[in-house]
Order: C-alpha cells, then sequence, then structure tokens
C-alpha cells in the first residue's frame, strides 16, 4: 500500500508540474498577434497525418529517417505498457492485462521487446552521428552548450528506459522459469535474455531487479514528461497543431499586406486610389521586430523546431558562408518569447511602456516594452542574406516555414524603420520610378510600345 501511495503522489506531482510548464508555452505562443486561419480542413487533417504521424517528410532522407523511425514507432507502442505500468502503480498489481488478454497480450510484448531493440540500436547511431562522426549540421555556432546537450540527454534517457524495459522482463522471465508467475509469456528477447543475465540469482534479487526495471522505466517516463517544455523534443506533441496550422497555398506565394497592395494600386492607377479614411490616420506596424507583432503561428513554429538543421544545411546563403541559419532564427524566436512571457508573468511595472505608464495599470503583452527587440537577438545582417528560394520551408520535416518570419523583420526594418542595406536602395528607387528592379532610361513596356508602333 505504502508503494501506492507514493506512486500516486509523484504521478500528481508529475502530471501537475507538467501541465504549470505547458500553460506557461501556451501563454507565451499566444503572446503572438491574431492570425485568422482558414482553407480546406481535410487538408489540414491530412498534412497532420502524413507529416506529423506518418513522418513522410522524414524520408527525404532514407537512412537517418530509418533509424529515426525505429525510436518514433517503439515510442508510440511502448505508450500501450505505460497504460498497464499507471495502472499496476495505482492497483499494486503486475502486468494487469497479462491474464485477460492471454496470447495477444504475448504478442503485443514481443512487438514491443523488438522495437525497443531496435531503438536501443538506432540510439547509438544517433549518439554516434552527434559525438563521432560531427555531422557539420549538428555543430554550427547555434548548437553550442545547451541545445547539443539536450539532444545527448534525451538520447541517453532513451537508453535508460530500455534498461528498464529489459531489467523488468529479464527478470519477469527468469521468475517465470522458477514458476514464480501467475502468468506465462514466451519473449523472443527476454526469455533468453533473462536468464542468461539472471538465471543465477535467488527469486528475492530478481523481484527486486524486476522491481528495479519498474521504477527506472517510470520514473524516466515521469522525468520527460517535465523535461519537454523545455527542450527541442517538444515537436513529439507540437509538430500534429503546426502540421495542421501550417499554410496550405503555394510554397513560393508571399503574404502581401492589404496597406501596401492599396498603396502601390494608387501609385499604377490613380483611377484605383483608396479612401484614406478615418481608420488610416494611425500609421499600421509593417512587419515584425518583436514576437509580440509575429502572429501566433509563428510562435508555434518556433516551439515546433526540431533543431535537425535540415534547413540550414539546404540554404544557400549558409552554404556560402553567410552569418543566415533558418534553424537559429527559430530558435531565437522561441528564446524571445520565452523573455517576454517570463517578464510579462513577473507583473514587473518597469516592463510597461512608457506611454502606458500610470496608476492602476498591469502589465500585458500589448504594453510590454524591455527596450529589446527580436532584432537583438537576430541580427540585420542574417535577414539581408535570405534569397526568398523556400529551400528551408521545403526542407523542414515539421512543415516550419522560416521564410515568414524572416521576411516580416525584413519588412519591419525597410517600412517602419526605412533603413536597409545602402546597395537595396537603388533597386527599390528603380521599382518606383520605373517599375522594374533595373535602373533604366525607357519605360518598362517600352518594347512593347515599339512592336505597337511597327504594327501601325
Amino acid at each position: 500500500m505504502t508503494g501506492q501511495i507514493i506512486f500516486a503522489v509523484l504521478t500528481l506531482i508529475t502530471f501537475g508540474a507538467a501541465a504549470y510548464q505547458f500553460n506557461k508555452i501556451r501563454q507565451n505562443i499566444l503572446l503572438g498577434s491574431d492570425e485568422t486561419i482558414s482553407g480546406d480542413t481535410s487538408k489540414r487533417f491530412k498534412n497532420m497525418f502524413l507529416v506529423a504521424f506518418g513522418q513522410q517528410k522524414m524520408f527525404k532522407r532514407f537512412v537517418p529517417a530509418i533509424f529515426h523511425l525505429f525510436i518514433y514507432v517503439a515510442f508510440l507502442m511502448t505508450q500501450i505498457e505505460l497504460i498497464e505500468i499507471l495502472i499496476d502503480g495505482f492497483t499494486g498489481s503486475h502486468r494487469f492485462f497479462a491474464v485477460s488478454l492471454g496470447g495477444f497480450y504475448n504478442f503485443l510484448i514481443n512487438f514491443i521487446e523488438i522495437l525497443s531493440a531496435l531503438a536501443f540500436v538506432a540510439t547509438f547511431v544517433f549518439l554516434a552521428r552527434r559525438n563521432m562522426l560531427k555531422l557539420p549540421r549538428f555543430h554550427k555556432s547555434e548548437m553550442t552548450g545547451w541545445p547539443t546537450l539536450d539532444g545527448n540527454l534525451i538520447l541517453i534517457g532513451e537508453l535508460l528506459l530500455l534498461i528498464g524495459i529489459f531489467s523488468m522482463n529479464g527478470a519477469d522471465m527468469t521468475l517465470q522459469a522458477a514458476g514464480e508467475t501467475p502468468y506465462q509469456l514466451n519473449l523472443l528477447i527476454s526469455s533468453n535474455l533473462g536468464p542468461a543475465l539472471f538465471g543465477s540469482l535467488d527469486v528475492h534479487t530478481l523481484h527486486i531487479i524486476e522491481k528495479f526495471g519498474w521504477w527506472l522505466h517510470i520514473i524516466v517516463v515521469f522525468g520527460f514528461i517535465n523535461y519537454l517544455p523545455k527542450s527541442k523534443h517538444l515537436h513529439i506533441f507540437f509538430a500534429f497543431p503546426n502540421t495542421y496550422y501550417a499554410r496550405l497555398d503555394s510554397r513560393g506565394r508571399m503574404e502581401n499586406m492589404e496597406s501596401i497592395m492599396n498603396e502601390v494600386k494608387s501609385m499604377m492607377d490613380p483611377e484605383a486610389a483608396f479612401d484614406e479614411s478615418a481608420d488610416m490616420e494611425e500609421l499600421p506596424v509593417f512587419g515584425s521586430n518583436d514576437v509580440t507583432n509575429l502572429s501566433w503561428r509563428n510562435i508555434l513554429e518556433s516551439y515546433t523546431c526540431t533543431e535537425c538543421g535540415r534547413c540550414t544545411s539546404v540554404c544557400p546563403a549558409n552554404l556560402t558562408g553567410k552569418k543566415l541559419s533558418p534553424r537559429k532564427v527559430m530558435m531565437d524566436i522561441r528564446d524571445r518569447a520565452e523573455e517576454v512571457g517570463e517578464k510579462i508573468r513577473s507583473g514587473n511595472p518597469e516592463f510597461i511602456s512608457p506611454e502606458h505608464q500610470g496608476e492602476g495599470v498591469s502589465l500585458s503583452k500589448d504594453n510590454f516594452d524591455d527596450g529589446k527587440s527580436l532584432f537583438d537577438y537576430i541580427s540585420k545582417e542574417e535577414i539581408h542574406a535570405c534569397t526568398t528560394c523556400n529551400a528551408c520551408v521545403e526542407a523542414c520535416p515539421v512543415l516550419i516555414n522560416p521564410m515568414e518570419s524572416i521576411l516580416k523583420l525584413r519588412r519591419y526594418e525597410l517600412l517602419t524603420e526605412s533603413a536597409g542595406p545602402a546597395e537595396w536602395l537603388p533597386m527599390f528607387n528603380a521599382i518606383e520610378n520605373n517599375g522594374a528592379v533595373w535602373a533604366m532610361s525607357e519605360s518598362r513596356d517600352q518594347w512593347a510600345q515599339d512592336i505597337n508602333t511597327e504594327k501601325e
């Protein structure tokens, strides 16, 4: 009974702490501005099923995709065993479903063991790739420190989880051979591994090993649940909403601002000039300079980032030595969202913008100002380097669009700050004067006018 009480208290603490952390992440995501999600719902569910659940885009790199699949499927299937472990923990039973499910239970545990063995191999492969082969995309400047440690910690946790599973199953099979269990299982791995490792031990010691494996498994799981909010492995959950809310239109289509479109129409065709009504008295903010004027979907993407570096490894700017790394941009947005969220939750009035200062005013995202912005994380040199080629968007295995956030930052610099690289100014002047990026002495459509003249 004592063990059940300890387990129940530990479970409540685990899920309570996790709920608190996930709620903070939700608040951070909602720091972003509103964005209307429209489009075919069936296509959104199709994206979620194929890309998030089916890992479709992972298979553009087949070999790592296979090893990732071993870990992914093992993770999904072990949740079934986890349900039984939770029931055992609350009821004080052991292998609650073993007798009632009979042969199907034997098949299920065998399947989980085979997947676990494959995941064991894949875990060592991924540790070797990160630390021995030193793949370049895992050793960029943004991956120093915590990101590298994070990747290794989760793989070590996976090994501990598997050690717990095989310790529990191996001891169980040895106890079964000694006639100490009410069920009969025939496990392809543990029925051989257990007696080989533990066959010489007495029954009391075997029960201790079985309990050790059981507790190691559940403690690693509980630790993982509370570790996720601090880890890139949050994508395990967030890949599903992110793929659902991902843009459905062509990846090459850029989002236009209505106010800019109307201004351009008025320049190109005076008859199409828009009415500058009262609602235009306050100039809109063009683009984004902080997480509060990115959309909530952009921040969701930053939390979904797997830090795999596939976007950066195909970025032509990065490949030619430029500072731009799409992965770093997403990581910086996430870090800034974390910083802003924590400051707002602190309620400290020193973060209220000067124009909103006053008695009774409480801190919120609408009046927040700590004197910093995303440009303190992401340099303008980085956003200038983007060629808008969409390579990063195409490469992402969970449909993140780093280019959209980069363009919003660049739009803010150009249109709100009226700044930008000096070498870009001739291009802007040419567009304004000639309707083309080249500085021409003739009208852009002069060639067409010449053809019409010749026909006449």
